[in-house]
């Protein structure tokens, strides 16, 4: 007998584990994270770039980070747990979002401290929009993360926005940009949060992070 057509395959285990995702705590300190343990990735971007859409998608969870019209929603570090000492940490957004000079000299101390002694942090995802060259803020971010030896990758993200050839460009001149910044410019990746491309390529990496104390 042949098999049916609407036969149902499980999901992928790899799919299974970022559908665990949980919030479990958002703090403003680093001494308030969980223990320095185990194994993180963090994601990060300006703040009207579309991260906590990327989080969702990756997590195959319409409700797991907040998304808003307005920028700067994410003023904390937000932490979401897959497993015991298995984390995505939601890093503040930078850039459009209105806050007072106290709380962004905050942020200008506390990620880069983040970036260089977060024993745990086992890479990080910096997420750009595809249709605007890398600013300053960005670059500052891939140096951080480069002279700290994180592995990085770099989402342009919003690239439905975006022809081919357009998708093309904007690779190619973000990949000058990190060799300039001592990076790899071979993680330059075009992503989708609204069409969902790039997001199995996103999962696997991440997992393959995390995987390093699993």
């Amino acid at each position: 007998m042949q098999q049916t057509l609407n036969t149902v395959n499980p999901a992928p285990p790899v799919l299974e584990y970022f559908r665990r995702a949980s919030f479990l705590k958002s703090v403003e300190q680093l001494h308030d994270l969980p223990p320095d343990k185990g194994a993180e990735v963090a994601f990060i971007g300006r703040s009207n770039v579309g991260k906590s859409s990327v989080l969702n998608a990756l997590c195959d969870h319409q409700g797991l980070a907040r998304t808003s019209r307005t920028p700067g929603r994410t003023q904390h570090f937000v932490v979401f747990e897959l497993a015991p000492d298995r984390r995505l940490i939601d890093l503040p957004g930078f850039g459009y979002a209105v806050v007072n000079k106290a709380m962004r000299a905050h942020w200008d101390e506390t990620i880069p401290q983040y970036l260089e002694e977060r024993a745990s942090l086992a890479g990080l995802v910096l997420i750009a929009d595809a249709r605007h060259p890398l600013r300053a803020e960005e670059l500052a971010l891939v140096r951080w993360t480069a002279a700290a030896q994180v592995p990085q990758v770099l989402l342009l993200n919003k690239a439905d926005k975006l022809g081919r050839q357009a998708q093309a460009l904007a690779v190619r001149a973000a990949r000058e940009s990190l060799r300039a910044c001592g990076a790899d410019a071979a993680n330059v990746r075009t992503f989708s949060a609204v069409e969902k491309d790039g997001v199995p390529a996103l999962r696997q990496t991440v997992d393959a992070w995390l995987a390093q104390g699993r």
